[in-house]
């Protein structure tokens, strides 16, 4: 996360350069001043924004979704006798979407998202059991081999390909969704965007200039964005 990189990076600077060098002193206070205003709305809220308008969200008429893809995101731990692992909150977001998609449209779902650490079950296992536990929504295919976004697009495609699926709805959070979609495109789909709600539409107050930690997770989000952005289009 942004903090813990300038902190190290400020804390390194202390530690490893004298005192009077020039760096001691500017690098520090430069992090410090980063740090802050990493966590003002007023920057994290313009940053998410970027990456969320003009998403392509109405289907080409010759090529209407076929199915809709759920990419996951985080999951949660959970305790008390019998620990393991529950869908995390962003996940439950874009859950909350495919299944009012699915019921809207009547098309199938695929649930993509890779195995996670300790042994738990694989994103979309734990998507799968809580669409149809959760929401009454069936699923058709269970994606679970995927470590990423670019392994959600190829895994998915591989699948969908071989049921003559060519194009889809693509669920995820509508900063992921350039990324995502980009993923898709490389991997052969025509995929249109359904992301889940924006709730950032108010407009500037002066508690935006009031930092919070939400920005700073905030903050990162629209960086890792952009930057697995510039890979992509590498690649």
């Amino acid at each position: 996360m942004p903090p813990v990189g300038l902190v190290t990076l400020a804390l390194a600077t202390l530690l490893l350069l004298p005192r009077r060098h020039r760096l001691a002193r500017i690098l520090p206070a430069s992090c410090l001043v980063l740090l802050l205003a990493l966590s003002l709305p007023l920057v994290s809220d313009p940053l998410l924004a970027s990456l969320e308008t003009g998403l392509p969200t109405t289907p080409p008429a010759d090529a209407p979704p076929q199915a809709i893809v759920l990419l996951g995101a985080e999951i949660s731990r959970t305790g008390g006798p019998a620990p393991g692992a529950e869908v995390g909150r962003l996940t439950l977001e874009r859950l909350r979407r495919a299944a009012q998609l699915a019921r809207a449209s009547g098309l199938p779902v695929l649930v993509s998202g890779g195995v996670t650490q300790d042994g738990q079950p694989a994103v979309a296992t734990l998507m799968a059991e809580s669409l149809t536990r959760d929401f009454q929504v069936p699923v058709r295919w269970v994606e679970p081999n995927s470590p990423d976004t670019w392994g959600n697009a190829q895994e998915s495609a591989r699948i969908l390909r071989a049921a003559g699926i060519r194009s889809v709805w693509v669920v995820t959070h509508a900063w992921h969704m350039r990324r995502a979609l980009l993923a898709f495109d490389r991997a052969g789909l025509i995929a249109t965007a359904a992301p889940t709600p924006l709730d950032r539409d108010h407009a500037p107050t002066w508690h935006d200039l009031l930092p919070r930690i939400a920005s700073w997770h905030e903050t990162y989000w629209a960086l890792h964005e952009w930057i697995g952005l510039a890979w992509y289009r590498l690649r």
